[in-house]
């Protein structure tokens, strides 16, 4: 796994967890991490977490669940993404569960 092999997961999803990535080139979530550090300081992937409170409130998800990773966003996009099993996210809108926690 390289950084190009990141960049280009990524432009072709557009988003993924940091799970998502970490199982797809089955590597460790903290290595994935670092790799993905050096995208954000180019400013060409930006991070999200599912909802405003993920890892503030219940600390019950699992971080790299729910931290998201962006391709090319403005820093001020939303990440409409829903985290299975998050108290957070029982509307079934994952945009209507992230205002609700804003």
């Amino acid at each position: 796994m390289i950084l190009s092999d990141i960049s280009r997961y990524l432009e072709q999803r557009g988003q993924a967890t940091l799970a998502d990535i970490a199982l797809h080139f089955d590597a460790d979530a903290g290595a994935v991490r670092g790799m993905l550090d050096v995208w954000i300081r180019k400013g060409r992937v930006h991070r999200r977490m599912a909802t405003a409170s993920c890892g503030s409130s219940c600390s019950q998800c699992d971080p790299a669940v729910t931290e998201i990773y962006v391709w090319g966003n403005a820093p001020g996009d939303r990440v409409p993404l829903s985290v299975s099993g998050c108290e957070y996210s029982r509307s079934g809108d994952p945009v209507q569960d992230m205002d609700k926690h804003e």
